[in-house]
Parts: C-alpha cells; sequence; structure tokens
C-alpha cells in the first residue's frame, strides 16, 4: 500500500483510510456490527497495509471508538505504525455544552475521546461540520490548545461552505493558533460539487483531502434499485443516502462504472475508487466495509489505472447537486 503525506506536513498515511461508522454497537444503526465482528476488519486492513483509521465520538455513541481502542491493541498495532483519527461536534448528550465547537465542549471531548480510546493522544482531531453559534476565534484556540497540550498532533476540519474553512485559516493565521491540516469532504462520483470551490482552495493552501464517502454510501457499487432502495440493511435503512442520491443522472453514472468494470473484470466499487484516486489533489479517501471481501477488493483499486477516456465516460453524465452533506 502506497504512503502518501498527510497534507503538507511530515506525516505519512496510508493511501486508503479505513472509516468506522461501521464498527462499533448495532443498538446504534441495526447495519453496525459488534466488536467481536469488527475486530477482523481492522486486522484485515493492517494487513493490507491500511494504516490510517477514522472514528468519530458520535459514531456509536462512543463505541466506535471504544471498539476501535481495543481493536488496534488486541491485534497488536504498533502506536507509531498507526494513523488514529477522530471527530468532534455532534451531540454526546442532551446537555446545551454537550455539543458544538466551544471551549467547554472541546476540552471534555477530547478527554472523552482519549479515554475511550484508550490513547494519550490522536494523530488527527477533526471538528465534523461547521459551528455556526461560536465564534470561530474561540474554536480555533481550543484547538490550538488541544495540540499544545500534547493531545492531538495535528486538527482537521469536514464538510463546509469554502468562506467557513478559509475564514477559519485566516483567523488561525492572524493568532498564531494552529491551522487545519486536513479536510474531510463529501466527494465522490456523483456528487462533485467540492471540485467548484473547496478542492481548489485546498490545493492552493496544501490541504490535504480526505474524502468521506468515495462510494456514495454504497450507491456506486450498483446494487441499490429506484423503487426500494436495495436490498440490504444499510441501502434500506440509510435515510441520509436516500436524501442525497437516487436521482436520474446519478443512475447513469452508475451504469457508466459498470460498463466499465465489466469490461476490466472488476468490480464497480473498484472502478468509483479508481477514479477518486486518479485526482492528483486527493489524499486518502475514508473507505467503509462491512464484509471483509470488500477490504481486498478496496485494496486493489490502489493498483488500477484508468485511462483519460475512462475518466471522461465516468465524468460525463454528472449533473449539478445541491449542496448536500453539509
Amino acid at each position: 500500500m502506497q504512503q502518501v503525506n498527510l497534507g503538507s506536513t511530515g506525516t505519512t498515511v496510508s493511501r486508503l483510510c479505513l472509516g468506522t461508522m461501521t464498527y462499533g454497537t448495532s443498538k446504534w444503526r441495526d447495519w453496525v456490527l459488534d466488536e467481536r465482528d469488527a475486530v477482523p476488519f481492522y486486522k484485515r486492513a493492517l494487513d493490507l497495509g491500511i494504516t490510517f483509521f477514522d472514528t468519530a465520538d458520535v459514531y456509536s455513541n462512543g463505541e466506535s471508538e471504544v471498539v476501535t481502542g481495543r481493536a488496534l491493541k488486541q491485534i497488536g498495532a504498533a502506536r507509531e505504525n498507526v494513523i488514529v483519527a477522530t471527530k468532534v461536534y455532534n451531540p454526546m448528550g442532551d446537555g446545551p455544552n454537550q455539543r458544538g465547537l466551544s471551549r467547554k465542549h472541546i476540552m471534555h471531548a477530547i478527554d472523552a475521546s482519549l479515554t475511550r480510546l484508550g490513547l494519550d493522544h490522536v494523530d488527527l482531531y477533526q471538528i465534523h461540520r461547521f459551528d455556526r453559534t461560536t465564534p470561530v476565534e474561540e474554536t480555533m484556540e481550543a484547538l490550538s490548545d488541544v495540540v499544545k497540550a500534547g493531545k492531538a498532533l495535528y486538527i482537521g476540519a469536514s464538510s463546509m461552505f469554502a468562506w467557513q474553512f478559509a475564514k477559519m485559516q485566516q483567523v488561525a493565521k492572524e493568532n498564531g493558533f494552529c491551522r487545519f491540516v486536513t479536510m474531510q469532504n463529501h466527494y465522490n462520483l456523483i456528487y462533485r460539487e467540492e471540485e467548484r470551490e473547496m478542492i481548489p482552495l485546498c490545493t492552493d493552501q496544501g490541504v490535504g483531502i480526505i474524502p468521506w464517502s468515495p462510494l456514495a454510501r454504497g450507491f456506486l457499487a450498483g446494487n441499490r434499485r429506484r423503487q426500494d432502495y436495495g436490498e440490504t440493511k444499510r441501502a434500506k435503512g440509510d435515510e441520509m443516502a436516500q436524501r442525497m442520491y437516487y436521482q436520474d443522472s446519478d443512475f447513469r453514472v452508475v451504469d457508466r462504472i459498470g460498463e466499465i468494470a465489466r469490461k476490466r473484470g472488476v468490480s464497480n466499487a473498484g472502478v468509483a475508487l479508481a477514479w477518486m484516486l486518479s485526482k492528483p489533489y486527493v489524499t486518502a479517501p475514508i473507505i467503509g466495509a462491512s464484509k471483509l471481501e470488500q477490504l481486498d477488493d478496496l485494496a486493489k483499486a490502489t493498483q488500477l489505472a484508468l485511462s483519460a477516456e475512462e475518466i471522461k465516460a465516468l465524468e460525463e453524465p454528472y449533473t449539478p447537486h445541491p449542496i448536500l452533506g453539509h
């Protein structure tokens, strides 16, 4: 597995990142794998050379962090050889200070995440969304203090408007705070609105792009249907995917993926991921898997080079979408 720099930092990460929203407790979502079934995925990922793991406090209400920390210890992953990322912002309780990006919540949330993970620091601490109710200066100073305290090595951001991200980076620069080194944004073959502003901004500023949902929550695998969404629990119960995708043009893109996949003798998912990996501005897409063979298949995509003609064919059916995922 190829290693690449995490944005403009000196730290390297694997070309793929394993997202862990699928691992935690089925009490949170019925398609989530409990700890016993989840551990083999961390081991297979490491065997494939994937050393970058992304979780969040809100996944399974904290249980995903617990499972991630335990799994990495159980399989004997050396701390210096893995990159662990988590996130803060979403509600972690009913209280008004148990959410958002206030200094109070950030300072409590990082300690709670480290406790659940069983770590003394995370490599990348990310804001899960932009907080319109907290001054940017307060958020950036608190995140900078998390880094200075040794509880995180770097900070990153996730889906927001480009002007919001630029404002946060500028506030950090003006005040000598730590700046974001990564942007985890919503980007895939059927949602490419990030190509308008966010991706050019990140490219100009040397910010690493680690897209979430590179397979559009499984839609690009080609097993979703207009009439009943699909056969799997995830397809039928994924209300977020049902809101974001399922346009006619989305299905036309999937048809193009299928044509190329059949000619190449590979999976739809492999083609969709290979398209993303062809973009020089993408650092490490965040992949998910609920079956071990899916990890094997996606790892193969790192070796699949699409031609310029194939890339053009994949991109041609795209139509603009409303902003999705913020």
